[in-house]
């Protein structure tokens, strides 16, 4: 079964903590914190502020994505007690192998992220340091867009991977994944997927999150 990463991107920012608490107590297993600079990508989302208000109110580990430029000068900013996982995009990095071994000495375990156009073979060389690749299935940056087929021959490449190399990074997929299609990036080799109006726009969190998890 796959394990499930909100994200508060499509929370409702007027209630924020009302909203993670309530989607930790039902069924989440991470919170995904998706933060832009409208640099990288064009937008702006929220910085570590109101990730570190969250403590204390999310029950459940955070999964940071930093869509940033130069991600090595704010990574402690997102270390916190909450956080498991940060991850930068390959795209961001100039020398990613001394991104992920900062991250790891930071306290949080690396995550690597690549854009709908970037072939996963870039990371074959750095999969040994990673904990986590996070296959984008839409262009970073929005929230809502619709799921790009393409993800899928890379998650399955990356689960070729970890097996042939006897590798136990985890493969987590971001972007149009709801009920409805859950099911095909997990029989390619997901292990976490990252939800956003899915889970937070239902009418029924707890029903939509068992959807996505157990399709």
């Amino acid at each position: 079964m796959a394990k499930i990463a909100p994200s508060i991107l499509a929370a409702d920012f007027a209630r924020l903590g009302e909203d993670v608490s309530d989607i930790c107590s039902r069924g989440a297993d991470y919170i995904h914190i998706d933060v832009m600079d409208g640099h990288f990508v064009p937008n702006i989302s929220f910085g570590a502020a109101v990730m570190k208000s969250l403590r204390g109110i999310a029950t459940v580990p955070f999964d940071v994505h930093l869509m940033i430029e130069n991600p090595d000068k704010y990574l402690e900013e997102f270390i916190t007690d909450n956080t498991e996982y940060i991850t930068v995009h390959y795209e961001a990095c100039d020398d990613l192998a001394a991104t992920v071994r900062h991250i790891k000495e930071a306290g949080a375990k690396a995550g690597v992220s690549i854009k709908p156009g970037t072939d996963p073979s870039v990371l074959d060389e750095h999969l040994k340091d990673i904990d986590m690749v996070l296959v984008m299935s839409v262009e970073p940056g929005f929230g809502g867009q619709k799921f790009m087929d393409n993800s899928v021959p890379k998650i399955e490449y990356l689960k070729a991977k970890r097996e042939e190399k006897g590798l136990d990074y985890m493969i987590e997929v971001d972007g149009g994944v709801g009920a409805s299609n859950a099911y095909i990036v997990k029989d390619a080799g997901v292990d976490i997927i990252v939800a956003g109006s899915a889970v937070f726009k239902a009418e029924d969190r707890t029903q939509a999150i068992n959807k996505i998890v157990e399709n």
